[in-house]
Formats: C-alpha cells, structure tokens, sequence
C-alpha cells in the first residue's frame, strides 16, 4: 500500500472522533500568540481559565469555578447568566493581577451560549480586552438577572420550591442590587 493510501485510512484523533475538540479552530488560537480565555460549563458550575499555550503543553495561569462565588457572599445559582457574569468579573482581576491585558477567547464547541459570552462581558468589565463582538454579548438587564427576577415574581409560592431549590428567595427578590454588591466586592479585593 503506498503512503498517500494509508493517509487516508488514518483514524481520527480520539478527541475528535468523540466530537469533544476541533483541532483547526484550536490551532488557530494557538497561532494568535494571546493567552486563551478558556470557558466551560457543566451541569452545575460554570469554570473559566485562563492558559497560556508552550511548546511542552499548556500552562493554566488563573483559574476561576462559579463555586467561589457563595464565599465572596452569592446567594443566587451557580450556573445562570449573572453567575457567569461575576465569574467572569473574578477571574478578570485575577488575570489582572498577573499583569496580562488581553486574552482570545475559547468557547469550546459550545459558540452560542449566552451564558458564556456573560463570562466575556465579565472578564472585560474587570479591564481586560477580549476580541468580541458587541452583538453577540448579552444586554445589562440579563447580566444583573432581571429576567430571572421577573420569573421569580410571576410563578405562586408552591412551584417555587420545585423550580428555585436551592437559593435564597430574599436574593432572587432583589437580585440586581445582589449582583451589582457582589460585583463590586470582588473588583475591590482584586484592587488589594
């Protein structure tokens, strides 16, 4: 069999063949010489890094996990849009601190969750720059949760228990000035 024939019958690498990474999109952030913003949810958190990208490998500089935020004082979810937000705002001053301005951001597979364009938004309202289209981030009144507000406020007290299990219901009542004292608790201990 000659060579160019067994390229063609390579298999795919694992990672890609389990559809979990895309090596061209990947290579191209690599090429852009920028520490990647690396964005991931799971079922229950959000997790934000930031990783520089060496010839031996990837070297991860900060690392943020919404979970951090009941220590800073949350009161709300862990996953919603304001969550992401405030983490993104964390790992923002964290970045800052090691004195890096920009970043490129790596959404994964996943390019059209607005929860994770909520961490971009974040990570530049703490002063670093992210190439990024303002369309695609979401408005003000999602970033504070005035949508999940509203629902709260509209659904009767007894599916609340079902549909909000573990928040506090004060929080969720009042939750743009929650997310605004958060938000300003967290850029005043990364200015330490």
């Amino acid at each position: 069999m000659c060579a160019s024939a067994a390229l063609l019958k390579r298999t795919p690498p694992k990672r890609r063949r389990m559809v979990l990474t895309n090596y061209r999109k990947r290579l191209k952030l690599i090429k852009s010489g920028l520490p990647r913003l690396v964005i991931r949810r799971t079922n229950r958190y959000i997790i934000v890094q930031a990783v520089q990208s060496l010839s031996g490998g990837d070297r991860t500089l900060v690392t943020a996990i919404s979970k951090e935020l009941r220590k800073l004082g949350w009161r709300g979810g862990l996953k919603n849009t304001p969550a992401a937000y405030l983490t993104g705002v964390l790992v923002g001053t964290r970045i800052k601190a090691l004195g890096v301005r920009e970043l490129i951001a790596d959404l994964g597979l996943f390019s059209k969750a607005s929860r994770l364009y909520a961490v971009i938004k974040g990570v530049i309202d703490a002063g670093i720059e992210v190439p990024v289209s303002e369309e695609v981030l979401p408005s003000e009144e999602r970033l504070k949760g005035a949508h999940i507000r509203q629902y709260f406020e509209k659904i009767p007290q007894e599916p609340f228990m079902k549909t909000f299990t573990k928040v506090d219901k004060e929080a969720y009542s009042r939750l743009e000035a929650h997310v605004e004292e958060i938000k300003q608790k967290i850029l005043l201990e990364g200015s330490k």
